[in-house]
């Protein structure tokens, strides 16, 4: 059986991947195709050791080409969704690519996957459809609030792949999770950032009062919980992935700051984001009960190795930082 990975050249797809390849056997699966249309932040370097196995294949393109999509979809068992633009901050200065790739492009796979006889369709969204929460944490049931260009957008991904279930019968299941981190994340996103930052010497930007809290969740963990889902998972189904460590950015500063050697004084205080989100948490009982899903590695460990990962691997993220 053959399974489709979207966005398979980014940070959690090429992780996603190569876990899926451990269990491919057991879950019958003979052949993987990865598909991404290698924007900035997909890289093909990524998939090195994907592409030396002799049941992958990679197709670049893009997910809102009907042409190519039909083609890899026709025949296909499942598809796991992650192709995304999924950068806030460049959704707030230029949100219609967002729109075309998460919401266009989400229907262009569901129109393929219908039409090719797919049967199982795991849609990766994220927590922030939810928007802000005070206290307490979102149930799967929660209303959609989202707050930012690409938080709609994945909202209204997850409306329609949900709609295709509904209404045509296609076996989609949604996921969202709390923010991700691990090797292999394209150095805009705050934790590559701050500690490229922290090895070059440069201070590291801390948004508003820095008292925003997120939930982490280590990028094993977060494919773990996708592939439970595509293996157990209901249809029609949403199921939040959490990773149980709930920091404010101010917290998470400190501590990236510690394991790259310096103090506070590498901090310097940024003007806020515009519809910043004060606070992200996850109920995810659901997809531990069901489908028996628990975060593996523990917050201060992951951070550890993704630090590690970084410091040793500059050839990879230096010369991205222009792009950032």
């Amino acid at each position: 059986m053959r399974v489709v990975i979207t966005g398979a050249a980014g940070f959690i797809g090429s992780r996603f991947a190569e876990l899926l390849l451990e269990q491919a056997e057991r879950l019958n699966f003979d052949e993987v195709v990865l598909l991404d249309a290698l924007t900035y932040s997909g890289r093909r370097e990524n998939m090195d050791d994907l592409l030396r196995d002799s049941r992958v294949r990679f197709v670049e393109g893009s997910i809102v080409d009907a042409e190519v999509t039909d083609d890899v979809l026709r025949g296909a068992h499942a598809v796991v969704h992650l192709a995304a633009e999924s950068h806030v901050d460049r959704s707030i200065t230029g949100a219609r690519t967002f729109f075309e790739t998460n919401v266009l492009g989400t229907h262009q796979l569901l129109e393929s996957a219908r039409a090719g006889g797919v049967e199982r369709f795991v849609h990766v969204s994220t927590d922030e459809v939810y928007g802000s929460i005070g206290e307490g944490s979102w149930r799967e049931d929660h209303l959609l609030e989202p707050n930012s260009p690409y938080s709609s957008s994945k909202a209204g991904s997850d409306l329609a792949a949900l709609a295709y279930c509904r209404t045509y019968g296609l076996g989609v299941m949604v996921t969202r999770c709390s923010n991700n981190y691990g090797p292999r994340q394209f150095p805009e996103k705050v934790i590559p950032l701050f500690v490229t930052n922290l090895f070059d010497g440069d201070k590291v930007p801390l948004y508003g009062d820095g008292q925003n809290v997120r939930d982490w969740l280590f990028v094993d963990d977060h494919c773990r919980g996708i592939l439970a889902v595509l293996e157990g998972g209901r249809s029609g189904e949403i199921y939040n992935i959490g990773g149980g460590t709930e920091l404010t950015n101010e917290q998470l500063t400190t501590r990236l700051l510690d394991l790259c050697g310096y103090g506070v004084e590498m901090i310097e205080p940024t003007t806020d984001r515009l519809g910043h989100d004060r606070r992200y948490s996850v109920d995810w009982s659901k997809i531990k009960n069901e489908l028996g899903y628990r975060p593996q590695i523990g917050f201060d460990e992951g951070l550890a190795q993704t630090v590690k990962w970084y410091h040793d691997h500059e050839a990879w993220w230096r010369p991205l930082k222009g792009l950032s």
